[in-house]
């Protein structure tokens, strides 16, 4: 008999959050399927990996390829969580769809039509109940299980939904086979995933299955959907009340579920870590009974915390997680057990008297300072390239990463709360899921079927992401907001999980009868502007709250261009502006780099060579960046219509990439990521391109005192035209900011020879100690924009500033030494000391220091605490690079020192 599937639309029961498993091993070769997963009592186990072959080349009966034994020679092998193409490309029967046009050498027809996943698994004994629990199909499957089916694909369809399949009565001591028909995915058609306009989509559409399948083993007696609701009470602001005096309240939520025939009596324990707390419930089931059990503050006084270890963001505090354990014992024997962790903090985000989301945090607001994550195009997982690409983030200055769509498992989330990034998940815009509201995306209307999805796969993600203290909200819509009906089954669905954040009806500004106003707004760019246009308080410039904005195209190091494009490529590249870019976007609005390119070659002058053309690149992507977040961070602490977050769309790409990214697919750093990192500096000076005032924003949480703020200016001669010091600056904590002076105009001709020149910005603290160092290159004459002339991606521009005269700065001298020490755990640190030895005025502009291997190929990852810098002549700084020693191949690594107007050089650290 087909074995019921409980919870299969999370409609009747809310699902409990799945636990992180370790990260998948890699799938390797062609052949049968991995040995069988060993569950062993009591325990959960997750498939170690499946064999896998379409099924038009398999004539075999559902009943056969799922029953134990069946023979699967000359079937691809594919990893616990695989996507059909990440399994053939692994293989080698695909070639790597990150380089040039391989993409499309691999035939679509090939994944017109469902595929086998097929893995084994042991029990040693039947005498416990047994489920599959997953999530993560794409698009949908019929599930089989000893040769029975056990769900059809119109029940497991959705990426997101969640289902539990009790198959008790079909598996045996031995070897026991799950078998998944796993569907075609289709963006349009189906609830699952897509990718729009950031990459080339991949041909099998993502088919397969991303998450984790769990097999189950418990007593007659299990645990769901366990939780627990925080308070925050956090004392009345006054000029003397501190966070620590916050007090908070835990409430202890989950589901017993006796799956057994006969009545079952249970003692539920809540163990909460790190407080001595520790609760005990008796309950009696009857057979097949469910029932909520709640633990509170009213009945359990010693839930009420006094002074709890708040969870903070990054910068504002420390990241502290609390852990649940919660036990069924039946007759004194243990039945069931879960565990998961939770944070305390509280996130508000009302509307401010300008209509736009101010977010804080334990009380204390923040200007969001986030960009748009992606998955990997394959949806392969891997927890240490997630956890450096956090990293990576994290030291650009970022406290948010946005995810549209493409949740990525619980280890994100996992990580995330570690270390201390705050997330934004939600919705996909343009496909399926905004099929009923968006009239210009590619989504198919609704059924009932597909609203049912919609609800369930609300009310799983909801039960998922709700104890992560990094979740920020979650936007329910991007693009557009839901129908009213659909708003009201996610709310409800929310609702239903205890859901602790600000829900968000859409990441466009639109305003909900259910949800009012988004206080969000989407009004781009997402092509090439000019750095000026972020300071005006108009279009995407630095007002409210911007979900997703950028200037479009991000040019990776020559490093990386070499790996992802061809000879022939790389020359269309610098020599062809108006020329389609495969690694660009399948958008036709996006696939050229014509805008970029144009602005690059008026701005900067025709590039003379892909070097040249790569170089100019570097310097307009950092001036770009770096004007974004700095407008958004001097106009956060406005009286009248303030910023209150922003999104860079996006902060990586899920593949080879020339378009939107801060950091690129192989980690490597440009001009984009240095000058997010250089504008979201802790404690920070910059350069206003609107009204030419120099301000000094502070993010760390205390005043700071005793500040001097220095500003020269020069000419492309290295002659200096102007030079102010303004000592006894204070700045107060969180984001606030302090006007040190206005810098003057410099006409060309008479303060100058050219029309371009350079700002040296420097703040030193009260023991003269050098806190921030900023350096812009800068036109007499202005960018000016068509404001009239905008459309929904970018804004015109009708006459360009002219930076040409960098190309007479001349040759700088610069000299290093570097030094290398190992630590333990396998971490190498190497510091360099860069000083520009030049006997003139030259500045070195824009030195960029690179660790690489013996054969001259960037070490990946690597953290510079600084990097791309200027120096003037007598000037040094110390750089220092934190890496995995195991990253180093070809013997010990050098240091490439390269600049604007500094040749290329290699040094040799000495050993420490």
């Amino acid at each position: 008999m087909a074995a019921v599937a409980l919870a299969l639309l999370g409609l009747l029961l809310a699902p409990a959050a799945l636990p992180s498993a370790a990260s998948p091993r890699s799938p390797s070769g062609t052949g049968p399927a991995p040995a069988a997963t060993r569950v062993a009592s009591g325990g959960t186990a997750a498939l170690a990996g499946y064999a896998i072959r379409s099924t038009a080349e398999v004539p075999d009966t559902a009943a056969a390829v799922s029953t134990p034994g069946y023979a699967t020679a000359g079937w691809h092998r594919a990893g616990p969580r695989s996507t059909v193409l990440a399994a053939l490309v692994a293989d080698g029967t695909h070639p790597d769809p990150f380089y040039s046009t391989d993409q499309q050498r691999i035939p679509r027809g090939d994944f017109s039509v469902p595929w086998w996943f097929r893995s084994d698994f042991t029990l040693p004994d039947t005498s416990e109940r047994t489920s599959l629990d997953f999530s993560g199909v794409v698009s949908a499957a019929d599930v089989y299980v000893n040769g029975r089916q056990v769900a059809s694909a119109a029940d497991v369809a959705g990426v997101y939904t969640r289902h539990e399949l009790d198959i008790t009565a079909l598996v045996r001591a031995g070897t026991n086979t799950v078998a998944f028909r796993v569907r075609p995915n289709d963006p349009r058609k189906h609830l699952t995933l897509g990718w729009l306009d950031w990459l080339q989509p991949p041909p099998d559409a993502n088919m397969g299955l991303v998450r984790d399948v769990l097999v189950r083993r418990r007593g007659p007696v299990s645990l769901h959907d366990a939780h627990v609701v925080t308070r925050l009470e956090l004392p009345t602001p006054s000029p003397t009340a501190t966070v620590a005096a916050a007090s908070a309240e835990l409430t202890v939520k989950a589901q017993v579920r006796n799956g057994s025939q006969v009545s079952a009596a249970a003692t539920v324990t809540a163990t909460v870590s790190g407080t001595g707390i520790v609760l005990r419930k008796s309950v009696t089931l009857r057979a097949g009974e469910v029932r909520t059990l709640i633990f509170s503050p009213d009945r359990h006084p010693q839930l009420r915390l006094t002074q709890p270890a708040l969870w903070w963001p990054a910068g504002m505090g420390a990241q502290n997680l609390y852990g649940l354990d919660l036990t069924a014992t039946v007759a004194g024997s243990r039945s069931d057990s879960v565990r998961h962790t939770f944070g305390i903090r509280e996130v508000k985000a009302p509307l401010n008297s300008a209509g736009a989301r101010q977010y804080s945090v334990n009380g204390r607001p923040l200007l969001i300072r986030g960009a748009g994550w992606s998955a990997d195009e394959l949806l392969r997982w891997d927890t240490t390239a997630a956890e450096d690409r956090i990293r990576a983030a994290l030291d650009a200055g970022l406290n948010t990463l946005r995810l549209e769509g493409h949740l990525e498992p619980d280890e994100f989330f996992d990580l995330a709360d570690r270390h201390g990034i705050l997330t934004l998940p939600g919705w996909e815009c343009c496909n399926k899921w905004e099929g009923p509201v968006n009239p210009s995306g590619s989504g198919e209307k609704w059924g009932a079927a597909d609203r049912l999805t919609a609800r369930a796969s609300m009310a799983a993600e909801a039960a998922r992401l709700r104890s992560h203290p990094s979740v920020l909200s979650f936007l329910i819509g991007s693009d557009f907001a839901p129908d009213a009906a659909t708003e009201r089954d996610y709310l409800d669905a929310l609702r239903a999980a205890d859901w602790p954040t600000p829900v968000i009806p859409a990441a466009a500004d639109v305003t909900t009868a259910l949800s009012g106003p988004s206080g969000m707004r989407m009004p781009g760019p997402y092509d090439w502007v000019p750095p000026s246009y972020w300071y005006d308080k108009r279009e995407g410039g630095a007002t409210g709250f911007n979900s997703e904005t950028s200037a479009g195209p991000s040019v990776p190091t020559l490093d990386t261009l070499r790996r992802m494009l061809s000879p022939a490529e790389l020359e269309t590249l610098w020599k062809s502006p108006s020329a389609p870019q495969y690694h660009r976007s399948p958008s036709p609005t996006y696939n050229t780099l014509k805008l970029f390119n144009d602005a690059l070659a008026r701005r900067y002058g025709a590039p003379r060579g892909l070097g040249d053309y790569v170089a100019k690149a570097q310097l307009s992507q950092y001036e770009n960046v770096r004007a974004q977040f700095e407008a958004y961070a001097r106009n956060a602490t406005d009286a009248s219509a303030p910023s209150t977050g922003v999104i860079y769309w996006m902060f990586n790409s899920g593949w080879t990439s020339l378009h939107w990214q801060l950091i690129d697919r192989y980690l490597d750093r440009g001009g984009a990521y240095y000058g997010a990192k250089k504008a979201n500096e802790p404690l920070h000076i910059q350069y206003s391109y609107d009204d030419r005032t120099v301000a000094v924003i502070n993010r760390r949480p205390a005043a700071v005192s005793g500040l001097t703020a220095r500003v020269t200016l020069f000419g492309t001669d290295g002659t200096s035209r102007y030079d102010r010091t303004v000592r006894g600056l204070q700045v107060g904590g969180d984001g606030a900011r302090t006007t040190a002076l206005t810098v003057p105009a410099l006409a060309e001709g008479q303060d100058l020879p050219d029309s371009t020149y350079l700002a040296r910005l420097t703040l030193t603290d009260g023991a003269g100690r050098e806190v921030s160092r900023n350096v812009y290159w800068l036109s007499t004459r202005p960018d000016v924009l068509d404001y009239g002339s905008s459309d929904w991606y970018h804004t015109p521009v009708t006459a360009h500033g002219d930076l040409t005269g960098l190309k007479s700065l001349a040759a700088a001298t610069v000299t290093a030494t570097a030094r290398t020490t190992q630590h333990a755990g396998g971490r190498s640190t190497t510091t360099v000391t860069v000083r520009n030895t030049g006997s003139g005025n030259t500045p070195a502009l824009l030195t960029d220091v690179r660790l690489v291997d013996g054969l001259d190929a960037p070490v990946l990852p690597v953290r510079w605490d600084d990097n791309q810098i200027s120096l003037w002549p007598g000037e040094s700084a110390v750089l220092t690079a934190e890496y995995r020693a195991a990253d180093v191949r070809g013997g010990a690594p050098r240091i490439r020192i390269s600049g604007w107007n500094t040749p290329t050089t290699h040094i040799t650290p000495d050993p420490s």
